[in-house]
């Protein structure tokens, strides 16, 4: 009889953890979210008898305080999708949309909206949602969104369509040239036809008061993320991170319903902090933070629970992620300025994550690494989404070579079921939790030298030497 193993201690956790009741818990916090998104979807059900105009748009570069300002209603295709593939239900959806034509390989995002048209355009809580009229394609580094709106054109034909093109900042760097080219586009373009569907006169007090709304949310959100610096972290950055950013990317920003929200959570997570407890999970908090990390990439929506909990059942707590940063980079310093209402707007969809070039990601990335004090960096890698796919090996390997931290990847999809495989994951993730429960054990927790500078004493930003070294640049 062969002699029993006592599990690695970096494992023991994950036995007490699977002895916890299965109840979801929430934190208040993700209730009153959930709220305000399902008032939202209340109002645009509604829509066609209040008189409110509808307008399709996408959450990177959103044109959130504009559509307040004329009092029209947002629907964000990629929230609806991700709502469905949290319902277990964007399977069917997708492969309609297959049938209708779609290849296997276009965004998941993409295929999930096509199915909801060919379903009735059924909602996620069950409503049917009104048809658009206005498409407001405002464009910040994903081609998809270009190819998105085409085909919203053939299934909503005769629907204005608005496109704000932003320019890409290869070097990092926005000029006064790039923001007039952005002004002018929303002064003879966006803001005329949203004039023309909405019946409204624009008006740029209202749309001001808007931008100082949302950039007092900006200011709580920016303090909500910067409390998982703390050790432990009060909440996951990532997993619950989503729930967080929820009424920003649904059209919230720039509402005082959203002042509102932010302005409690953060008192929520800084008493949370002050009290030194660690993150709220589906089964109730986290017992203890073993491991910190900073995730790159989308989660996978039709697991999320699973997924999570591969995490914090091995005290795994992501204190820093990208993802959380799509609607906006507000970590960095960028507030919508009332007093520059669409050269902010211009300026907010340059500096969007997925419009910045992949040496700012890499920087960005490993600002976090050392200010969140993680032990490991993580991508996601999304089969179907080449706006955040693209580069993410070139971006762990850089990474690894500047920091010496422990690194790992896992593949995974948005909202098409069939590319989420536990048992692969969970292998990929144990072996990454046991590589920094050794690291940890032999040497403690990582400590980052400081940045390098230049001759000028600026900090070297642009160059990423494992491109150097195989030639590519």
């Amino acid at each position: 009889m062969s002699k029993i193993i006592a599990p690695p201690p970096f494992l023991k956790g994950a036995a007490k953890a699977a002895a916890k009741p299965s109840e979801v818990i929430k934190e208040r916090s993700m209730l009153l979210q959930k709220q305000m998104l399902g008032d939202l979807f209340h109002d645009l059900t509604t829509a066609k008898d209040t008189g409110r105009k509808v307008v399709y748009t996408f959450v990177p570069g959103n044109l959130s305080e504009l559509i307040l300002a004329f009092d029209m209603l947002p629907v964000y295709p990629e929230i609806n999708a991700l709502q469905w593939g949290m319902r277990k239900k964007s399977g069917s959806l997708i492969r309609d949309a297959e049938k209708y034509g779609y290849s296997e390989d276009v965004c998941t995002y993409v295929k999930c909206d096509v199915g909801m048209f060919l379903n009735g355009n059924i909602g996620p809580t069950g409503e049917k949602l009104p048809p658009p009229d206005l498409l407001l394609l405002s464009y910040t580094g994903c081609f998809t969104f270009l190819k998105w709106f085409e085909n919203l054109q053939k299934l909503y034909p005769g629907v204005p369509t608005a496109m704000l093109h932003t320019p890409y900042a290869a070097d990092g760097v926005i000029t006064e040239d790039m923001v007039t080219y952005m002004v002018r586009q929303l002064e003879e373009d966006v803001i005329p036809k949203m004039e023309m569907v909405s019946g409204k006169k624009f008006n740029p007090e209202k749309l001001s008061r808007h931008l100082g709304l949302a950039s007092e949310s900006e200011d709580w959100i920016s303090k909500i993320f910067d409390l998982t610096k703390i050790v432990p972290s009060p909440i996951d950055a990532y997993f619950a991170g989503v729930y967080y950013i929820g009424p920003i990317n649904a059209g919230f920003r720039g509402a005082e319903s959203a002042v509102e929200y932010y302005h409690q959570l953060y008192l929520e997570v800084a008493e949370r902090a002050r009290e030194g407890r660690t993150p709220v999970t589906p089964e109730g908090e986290l017992e203890e933070e073993r491991f910190r990390l900073v995730v790159e990439g989308p989660p996978n929506w039709t697991h999320f629970r699973e997924f999570w909990k591969l995490f914090y059942d091995m005290g795994a707590v992501v204190v820093a992620s990208s993802y959380t940063k799509v609607g906006g980079l507000f970590d960095n310093g960028f507030r919508h300025d009332p007093d520059n209402p669409l050269e902010s707007l211009a300026r907010y969809c340059m500096g969007c994550y997925t419009n910045i070039s992949l040496p700012e990601r890499v920087n960005l990335l490993e600002g976090f690494i050392k200010d969140y004090k993680a032990d490991g960096f993580l991508i996601n890698s999304i089969k179907s989404c080449n706006s955040f796919s693209a580069g993410q090996l070139l971006i762990m390997r850089e990474l690894e070579q500047r920091l010496g931290v422990p690194v790992s990847f896992i593949e995974s999809d948005l909202v098409d079921p069939r590319y989420f495989s536990y048992a692969n994951i969970k292998n990929r993730l144990d072996s990454f939790f046991q590589m920094m429960d050794q690291r940890k054990r032999v040497g403690g927790r990582h400590q980052f030298s400081k940045p390098e500078q230049t001759s000028s004493g600026e900090q070297c930003s642009m160059i990423l030497p494992v491109l150097q070294q195989e030639g590519a640049l």
